[in-house]
């Protein structure tokens, strides 16, 4: 061994090893010690030298790595590094550390503790100064970026930025945060969210009915599907599996409302990895009238409140067999009744001034296109029962009396619609018989009383499930549209049909094009060729042309429509001064126009057209058979209802001298005629009991009787096209959203031009952050909500926001942690004050989506 470290001799070797094994056997000499003490000093010079050689190239390599790494790095942080941040840092900051290093940034993810900043060299970092700290979330599988919000803490946590964020949709999220445009540690990071707890409110019940009709010993299965707090299937919630969470509560309907004691149901929940299903099986064994609630903890799920109506097996197959007659109204003979408890006295004129000649007689056989609602008369109060005749056919409810038995006088006419409610009292107490109250809403409600009341009412419920396709919800009614139209046009051929135009002349050209196209020509594929152009069809030039006869046809300046106020965000409604070369012929191109683009939108995909347009509520009321009421003149007339309406409404008429009539001026301002708004009108004064009923006759003249000829051949277009009955199962805001879309409505360019009234520092810094962030979140859908529930309409103007007029305004209302609240005529969303962003969106979401729509929740 030692030969091979020191070289010494052989000879010296042999001495040596002699030594070596003394000493390993403890015997000591003297010339053993001064040979292993030569060796020792040998030995460690050389390896002081090896040791000095290798810690000083260890030290330099160090050194030059040091040096390259803090060039780099001052050289990124300059480039990223703001111009007035460079100036505050010296070369002596960046040798001992002090400044903000990305990757030495670590992120812990306990969703409850801030995210801590520091210096290079581990010491807090002060997050109030400019960091360039920038944070992206987005939800991979939806491409969904996610809104987030930064506050800085005081100290002593002036290093913790808080990023607060709310994941609405489960999955798995891309999270990358940056400073100075560099990554922090790890970054990005990628988390899945699982959905939260099922809350009742969100829970619903899947193809919904406000009211079913089973039969008495037979079993019915409804399906609940289980959703959190932001509509995210709860497929893998533990209390799922926990039946007893989900309850039902049945009652009966009549003067005793007592809980019914034979009411048999059973219940079981089927879950697995994807989708969660909760199955209430229902057996009922007496016949009636019934209200159910399925609540959850106690707590009653979204749509978990319907009536259910019992019928036994032979109730069953007669009503069965009155759905199944197609085309023929189905009578039952009734009693008509004053009901004292839903008495609307809004629509009851002084009984001097009501006589039975004011009554308009109808035909023996009932007629399916008269536009019931705005053409049945105004009612009188019933003194005592009286026999009628109740006629119920696939789209109209119609009560009947009959003269010497033979002469039919129609008094009411209600839609088979969904806004047609039906409510179950018990027996009257003259004839002893089962009571129904029929009420749309918009007519006085109507008391029968009816041997067959069960039959009666399941026979309306049963024809309204057919007319709307099993469910109740908008989307489901749309499926269920489309479907139906494409199966109304199924034997008509979809090929294309040339269709040349003028560009310069286009609303001309395009009439005189299609003056000859039978039904079968609207529902082929038009091939449009612009005249003098050589540009080949496919797709593009067809959706220019609908997009340029829409404008052609609904902007005021061709004058075929109309504003009833001079400003472009004003909508549009028929012209009934339009000029005289405008026949009504051109009304019947505009509805197989929208016809058109209804049958196309249901084709799907590149099909797909929207129209153009934003039109009153009062005519897309009128569209679907809706009558008039003065609450329409706040978004279709806003000045008008600002000036007269809300002035009768909120003062005193007895003084006025107001009757029932209207007068008409001419443009000049010249009185052409008084319009009497009722039979002997100008002598029938206005008091404030029946001043509600006079701006509703009101609006019924503007609105309605002034255009009735233009809406009559519109629809006459319209439903060579598509069905009444298809159009009649959506409201007048649905119709909308059906026939004009959503639109594009930009986020940036509404925080661009909404404009901001009043509030504390609390309201504009913390409100309204969090205000925006919830809007940026909003799909297009709940943006149009908004934008109706603020502004009467889910459209805007060509301009966007910048062409609303007055501008889109928020207001700081003077109230906290209440709903949001709105005035359509002035634009305005009243925005109370609020302590969280969570906070912020529940009442935000609540307002656009169970608010009074069109109006304005006050």
């Amino acid at each position: 061994m030692f030969v091979t470290v020191f070289g010494t001799k052989r000879k010296d070797a042999e001495e040596w090893v002699p030594s070596l094994r003394l000493l390993e056997h403890g015997h000591l000499c003297k010339d053993a010690a001064v040979i292993l003490g030569c060796v020792s000093h040998r030995r460690d010079l050389m390896f002081y030298i090896i040791g000095g050689i290798t810690v000083f190239v260890v030290a330099f390599f160090f050194t030059i790595k040091f040096l390259f790494e803090l060039a780099a790095r001052i050289v990124s942080f300059l480039q990223h590094e703001d111009r007035e941040r460079r100036g505050e840092r010296t070369i002596y900051d960046y040798v001992r550390g002090n400044y903000l290093d990305p990757r030495s940034c670590k992120i812990s993810w306990d969703w409850k503790d801030p995210y801590e900043l520091f210096y290079k060299n581990g010491q807090p970092f002060p997050a109030h100064r400019p960091v360039g700290l920038r944070v992206h979330i987005c939800h991979m599988e939806l491409a969904i970026d996610i809104p987030v919000t930064q506050e800085v803490l005081q100290e002593p946590n002036s290093n913790v930025v808080k990023v607060a964020f709310t994941v609405r949709r489960a999955g798995r999220y891309e999270i990358t945060v940056k400073l100075g445009g560099l990554n922090v540690a790890y970054s990005p990071y990628y988390k899945v969210f699982q959905p939260g707890m099922v809350v009742p409110s969100k829970t619903k019940i899947v193809c919904h009915f406000s009211t079913l009709v089973l039969t008495c010993g037979q079993q019915h299965t409804l399906q609940i599907a289980p959703r959190d707090e932001y509509d995210n299937p709860t497929s893998n919630s533990v209390s799922l599996i926990d039946e007893h969470n989900y309850s039902l509560s049945i009652h009966e309907l009549g003067p005793q409302e007592e809980e019914s004691s034979d009411v048999v149901f059973e219940k079981s929940v089927v879950s697995n990895r994807q989708t969660c299903e909760v199955l209430f099986r229902l057996t009922l064994h007496s016949r009636g009238c019934f209200h159910a609630c399925i609540s959850y903890q106690n707590q009653p799920i979204s749509n978990g409140d319907f009536d259910i109506i019992v019928l036994s097996e032979n109730e069953k197959n007669i009503v069965e067999r009155n759905v199944s007659t197609s085309g023929v109204s189905i009578y039952f003979e009734a009693y008509l009744y004053d009901a004292p408890s839903y008495t609307n006295t809004q629509w009851q004129l002084p009984p001097m001034h009501l006589s039975s000649s004011q009554r308009r007689p109808s035909t023996a056989i009932e007629d399916e296109d008269e536009d019931s609602p705005s053409d049945s008369q105004t009612p009188e109060k019933v003194k005592k029962p009286k026999k009628v005749y109740c006629y119920v056919s696939p789209k109209q409810f119609s009560v009947k009396e009959f003269y010497l038995k033979i002469i039919p006088w129609r008094l009411f006419t209600f839609r088979v619609c969904p806004g047609t409610k039906f409510s179950y009292l018990g027996p009257d107490p003259v004839h002893k018989l089962l009571t129904l109250v029929v009420d749309d809403g918009i007519q006085p409600p109507v008391e029968l009383s009816c041997k067959e009341r069960n039959i009666l009412a399941a026979t309306f419920i049963r024809s309204l499930h057919k007319n709307i396709g099993g469910s109740e919800t908008f989307q489901d009614k749309v499926n269920f549209f489309q479907r139906e139209l494409r199966q109304v046009h199924m034997k008509r051929p979809h090929s294309k049909v040339t269709l040349k135009v003028s560009r310069h002349c286009l609303l001309e050209s395009s009439f005189k094009a299609t003056r000859n196209f039978s039904v079968s020509d609207w529902s082929k594929n038009f091939e449009v060729i612009f005249q003098d152009e050589e540009a080949l069809d496919w797709g593009g030039p067809r959706r220019e042309w609908f997009e340029l006869i829409c404008k052609a046809l609904f902007d005021t300046t061709n004058q075929l429509f109309t504003r009833f106020s001079d400003n472009n965000q004003a909508l549009v409604h028929p012209n009934p001064g339009r000029p005289t070369y405008l026949r009504l012929k051109v009304y019947e191109f505009a509805g197989r126009l929208v016809g058109k683009c209804l049958y196309e939108s249901s084709l799907g995909g590149a099909y797909k057209q929207l129209v153009r347009a934003r039109f009153t509520r009062s005519f897309l009321a009128q569209i679907i058979g809706l009558r008039m009421h003065y609450k329409y003149f706040e978004t279709d007339d806003p000045e008008f209802y600002k000036s007269k309406v809300c002035f009768i409404l909120n003062n005193d008429v007895s003084e006025m001298d107001l009757v029932f009539a209207e007068e008409k001026y001419s443009k000049t301002g010249q009185l052409e005629k008084v319009v009497e708004l009722v039979a002997g009108g100008a002598q029938v004064p206005v008091t404030n009991e029946n001043k509600i009923l006079y701006l509703n006759l009101l609006a019924q003249y503007r609105l309605a009787n002034q255009v009735r000829e233009e809406v009559d051949h519109f629809l006459k277009g319209l439903n060579e096209l598509v069905p009444e009955n298809l159009l009649a199962i959506f409201d007048e805001n649905e119709l909308e959203l059906l026939m004009c879309g959503t639109g594009d409505i930009s986020v940036c360019d509404f925080k661009a031009h909404a404009v901001v009234v009043g509030g504390s520092w609390h309201f504009r810094e913390k409100v309204m952050r969090w205000f925006w962030t919830v809007v940026s979140s909003f799909t297009q859908e709940e943006l149009a909500r908004l934008l109706q529930f603020t502004t009467g309409s889910s459209q805007l103007p060509p301009g966007g926001f910048a062409a609303l007029c007055p501008s889109f305004q928020i207001i700081a209302a003077p109230t906290h942690s209440t709903l949001p609240t709105a005035h359509t005529c002035f634009n305005q969303l009243c925005l109370p004050t609020y302590d969280s962003y969570e906070e912020v969106h529940k009442m935000l979401q609540l307002a656009i989506s169970e608010g009074c729509e069109g109006f304005g929740m006050l």
